[in-house]
């Protein structure tokens, strides 16, 4: 049996130091989003005037978050079952492969890494402008996949040269195709970093803001972010409903969180390993 020695109560010290500094924002966020503009001077004090729940309706209703959650889940689902299906794809003959033509494709997908997105903002807002996709949700899908392509491929392609090829080329040898044997047999072994790319963007594509507010400011298919922006003004913010609408925009993701905490921390574990 393992001894509680100091070194493990310093260990614990500092890991409940650091989860109530890290749970002050939260609080305040909670407390502003519950109070009236009236009680906004001290966050951590009791309102003078009660709790209230009005700045969740206000903020529903004003910023029309019903549309704006379903953009954002269409936005993010999308995007990331087309990422991690073009990159696992990309993936298999980029690691299987040693030939030059592979090595060659692999350093022209980590280029994608080395070059700020950007630089190509404004070509990209004019391609995308004459195609007749701006103000769509597609038009992100497309965006957030081709951006997050090159990470997503570096990581399936360091994993799948760890991965040890016996099974596929069993099944190859049982007559399996390359895309059969891809499909039933190295696709499932990919789970932990499939869970590892996943969780990644679906937490970065669910809390963008600017390449939503430039390809679809001024319509009606609004993500949850730039929705809640027409609360900020020029000589005024409402942030009571501000904070309240931000609750309710993290709040499907924390959701999401919770239920699935063990296969999420067993995706990191695997696919950082791998």
């Amino acid at each position: 049996m393992n001894r509680y020695t100091w070194r493990v109560g310093a260990a614990e010290i500092v890991l409940i130091v650091a989860a109530v500094l890290f749970s002050i924002p939260l609080v305040v966020l909670v407390s502003i989003a519950l109070r009236s503009n009236a009680d906004n001077d001290a966050p951590f004090s009791w309102p003078a005037n009660g709790w209230t729940l009005e700045n969740f309706a206000d903020a529903w209703t004003q910023a029309n978050l019903a549309s704006a959650v379903l953009n954002s889940v269409f936005v993010t689902g999308g995007s990331v079952l087309l990422l991690i299906a073009l990159s696992a794809l990309a993936s298999y003959p980029l690691a299987r492969v040693t030939r030059r033509w592979s090595r060659a494709t692999f350093a022209f997908f980590m280029m994608g890494l080395a070059v700020p997105f950007q630089l190509g903002l404004i070509p990209l807002y004019a391609a995308i402008r004459d195609v007749g996709l701006l103000g769509s949700p597609l038009a992100l899908i497309i965006f957030y996949t081709g951006l997050q392509l090159p990470f997503s491929v570096f990581l399936y392609t360091q994993f799948l040269r760890e991965l040890p090829e016996d099974f596929e080329e069993a099944a190859q040898l049982d007559g399996a195709s390359s895309f059969r044997a891809f499909w039933s047999i190295v696709f499932p072994l990919m789970l932990p970093i499939t869970g590892t790319i996943g969780i990644l963007n679906i937490i970065l594509v669910w809390n963008e803001f600017f390449v939503p507010l430039l390809f679809l400011s001024g319509t009606s298919n609004q993500t949850i972010p730039v929705a809640l922006y027409s609360f900020v003004g020029q000589y005024g913010s409402d942030w009571n409903v501000i904070f309240a609408g931000l609750l309710m925009g993290i709040a499907p993701i924390l959701l999401l969180f919770l239920l699935m905490q063990r296969r999420v921390f067993r995706s990191f574990a695997g696919g950082l390993k791998g």
